[in-house]
């Protein structure tokens, strides 16, 4: 018979291993698949995506100015090379002095005519490809653009003004292609001073 006050024994077997409880999560971690874990998420996600557009944009924009200036300045190497055309075509219309010029015969006088027009040509070929000729007689002297060969006693002219161009100089896009050689005035008024006594009258 059944006795009534004895307990139920236990039929499951016994496995041996310790019953483990869940882990305390701290406050500030969210469960995993919480809502908060999911926002979380994100907003991780849409600021690398974010980046990721910033950085594309950025590449972009390098990317085609890289192509701009490679259109543009591509052609340096070229254009230096044609620069001594130029130079001997400047050469030889100021070998013919200015007497000869005006009482030469027809065939000497469309001699230069061509060689004039060769080198109008060859000057309007390097501008449309951004490659201008400048001069800078008369003009206050720029390192940047010029380079100072010698200095010339000139007293009728402000001290750093070039007086004498030797080698007319180019400018590709804004970039020099190869600076003028000049001869400065060292002599006369300083520019700073001439206009302060200019000021002053």
């Amino acid at each position: 018979m059944t006795d009534p006050t004895r307990q139920p024994e236990d039929t499951a077997a016994p496995t041996g291993e310790p019953v483990v409880s869940k882990p305390y999560i701290m406050p500030d971690d969210p469960e995993p698949g919480s809502i908060e874990l999911l926002q979380k998420e994100a907003a991780e996600a849409r600021d690398r995506m974010l980046r990721t557009l910033a950085e594309m944009e950025n590449l972009r924009k390098r990317t085609a100015k890289e192509v701009a200036d490679s259109k543009l300045y591509g052609v340096t190497g070229f254009a230096r090379d044609v620069l001594d055309i130029a130079d001997n075509l400047q050469r030889a219309l100021d070998a013919v002095p200015a007497d000869a010029r005006a009482n030469a015969d027809a065939g000497l006088k469309g001699l230069i005519e061509g060689v004039e027009l060769t080198e109008r040509s060859l000057l309007n070929a390097l501008e449309k490809h951004g490659v201008k000729k400048f001069d800078p007689q008369g003009q206050k002297f720029d390192p940047n653009f010029q380079q100072a060969m010698y200095e010339v006693p000139d007293a009728t002219v402000p001290a750093g003004t070039v007086v004498q161009v030797m080698q007319a100089g180019y400018t590709i896009g804004e970039r020099v292609l190869r600076p003028a050689l000049v001869g400065v005035a060292k002599g006369g008024a300083k520019p700073a001073a001439a206009a302060n006594s200019n000021e002053a009258n």
